[in-house]
């Protein structure tokens, strides 16, 4: 079977867009594939995901942010560097192609906060090898970006452990 590569893009106000990527992920690397993740705006190795690409030689994850939260409409220089640098890094990694597929978790935040542009972002689309699978996820995507994208599924929330006072869970929130 022949592979084409898509673009894949997953956005709205729910929990379990990052938690999509990372299955896509797992399935593509049941499948002998090589991926590789750059997460924006993230900077804590204690992410079960950091821990388990340990574990799974085709799979990288690159962290590009800090350990923290990130101001809209006030970014700490720091973190526009860091995520300048994250799209650097996928620049060079969809050239190379070695990937078949490429996850830039939180991407669509990182434009929305400021800390890249949207025309950047469009443009490193375009740098997609015709086999590598792009996946962009976060809340806020452009309507350009939806409009580019193979495939757009929006996480609703509905519900959320949360609004009962229910912190973070290891495992599954981080």
């Amino acid at each position: 079977m022949s592979r084409r590569g898509l673009l894949l893009l997953y956005t709205g106000n729910g929990k379990g867009k990052t938690t999509a990527a990372l299955g896509l992920a797992l399935r593509a690397i049941g499948h002998g594939q090589k991926v590789f993740m750059i997460q924006f705006m993230k900077g804590n190795s204690n992410y079960g995901e950091i821990q388990a690409s340990k574990y799974l030689p085709n799979f990288t994850i690159i962290q590009k942010g800090q350990d923290k939260f990130v101001k809209k409409g006030n970014p700490d220089p720091l973190d526009i560097k860091l995520a300048e640098e994250g799209l650097e890094l996928a620049k060079e990694v969809l050239q190379k192609g070695e990937h078949d597929l490429v996850i830039l978790d939180e991407i669509n935040v990182s434009v929305d906060f400021g800390l890249l542009k949207e025309e950047d972002v469009l443009s490193l689309i375009n740098l997609k090898k015709p086999h590598t699978t792009l996946v962009l996820t976060g809340r806020y995507a452009t309507e350009k970006l939806i409009s580019m994208a193979d495939m757009v599924s929006e996480v609703r929330e509905i519900k959320h452990h949360y609004e009962k006072g229910v912190p973070a869970q290891e495992g599954i929130e981080f």
